[in-house]
C-alpha cells in the first residue's frame, strides 16, 4: 500500500511538473505586457485579454503562416507515411540479395545529424530551382529511417500466411500492400502520424534555409519576429506559441487512441 502510494505521489509530481510549463504558457498568452513580468509571479490573469492574439498580426501575416504550416505540415506526414510504410513492407516481407544489409545501412543515416546534411541538400535543391518553393519545405521530410524501422518491427508481426493466401488469390503485391498490410498497421500508422507532424510543424532551420520570400514563410519564422533584439512581448510571443501548440494538441487527440497501441505493436518500449 505504501510502495503504491510512493509510486502515485511520484507519478502527480513528475504530471505536474511537465504540465505547469504549458499552463504556464496558455496563462501568459492572456496577460498584458506589464503583468506577465510581474514579481511575484502570478498563475491566473487578473483580466483576460483577448487582444494579444489580434497584436500579433502587427508582427507578421498570421494566418498566412499559419496556412502554410498547417499545408507544409499535412502534406509531409502523409507523403512519409506513404513513402515509409512502402519501403517497411518491402524490407520486412520481400525477400531480395543484401536485405539485411542494406536495412542496416539504411539506419545508420540516423546516426547522422542533419545539420550536417543541410549544407549539400541546400546546394542540390538550389541547382534544381527548388528554393523558396513549396516542394523544397516539403520534400526533405518525406524520407525517415526512424519511420521505415518503426513500420518495419510492425509488419514483421504479420504471419506470412496472410500474404501468402493473398497471393493465391491472385493478389498482387500493391493489392497486398493496400488491401492487407495498410489496415493492419493503423496504430502503427497513427503513431508515426504524431511523430511526422510534430517534427514537420516544429521544423525551424530549415524552413529559415530554404524560404526566401513571406509568402512561404511558417509559423515558427513568425513566431521568431515576436522576439525583439533589446525587449520581447512576452505575452505576445506566448499568445503565438498557444496557437502554435493547437494544431498538434488536435492531431494527438485524434491519434492518441492508437498511439499506445502502435508502439507496443513494434517492440519498442
Amino acid at each position: 500500500m505504501i510502495k503504491n502510494g510512493m509510486i502515485h505521489l511520484f507519478l502527480l509530481a513528475a504530471s505536474v511538473t511537465l504540465l505547469f510549463p504549458f499552463v504556464w504558457m496558455v496563462s501568459g498568452g492572456f496577460k498584458d505586457s506589464l503583468e506577465v513580468v510581474k514579481m511575484p509571479p502570478q498563475l491566473l490573469p487578473s483580466h483576460w485579454n483577448f487582444d494579444n492574439f489580434r497584436q500579433i498580426e502587427q508582427f507578421f501575416p498570421l494566418y498566412r503562416f499559419l496556412l502554410n504550416s498547417v499545408g507544409v505540415a499535412v502534406a509531409t506526414t502523409v507523403l512519409q507515411l506513404l513513402v515509409c510504410a512502402m519501403a517497411a513492407y518491402v524490407f520486412a516481407k520481400i525477400a531480395f540479395k543484401g536485405n539485411q544489409a542494406v536495412f542496416m545501412l539504411f539506419l545508420t543515416t540516423m546516426m547522422i545529424p542533419a545539420q550536417v546534411t543541410m549544407v549539400p541538400l541546400f546546394i542540390l535543391f538550389a541547382q534544381t530551382n527548388l528554393i523558396d518553393t513549396y516542394a523544397g519545405l516539403i520534400l526533405p521530410g518525406i524520407f525517415s529511417a526512424y519511420g521505415i524501422f518503426l513500420l518495419r518491427q510492425n509488419i514483421m508481426t504479420i504471419p506470412n500466411e496472410l500474404l501468402e493466401a493473398a497471393f493465391m488469390d491472385g493478389a498482387s503485391y500493391y493489392r497486398v500492400f493496400g488491401s492487407v498490410i495498410l489496415p493492419l498497421i493503423k496504430p502503427t500508422l497513427a503513431a508515426l502520424t504524431i511523430f511526422a507532424f510534430m517534427s514537420s510543424w516544429n521544423s525551424f532551420l530549415w524552413p529559415l534555409i530554404v524560404t526566401n520570400s513571406k509568402e512561404l514563410m511558417t509559423l515558427p519564422l513568425g513566431l521568431s519576429k515576436l522576439q525583439g533584439k533589446w525587449s520581447t512581448e512576452w505575452n505576445l510571443l506566448m499568445a503565438g506559441n498557444v496557437i502554435s501548440f493547437l494544431p498538434i494538441f488536435g492531431v494527438y487527440l485524434f491519434a492518441q487512441r492508437y498511439f499506445i497501441k502502435g508502439m507496443t505493436m513494434t517492440g519498442i518500449k
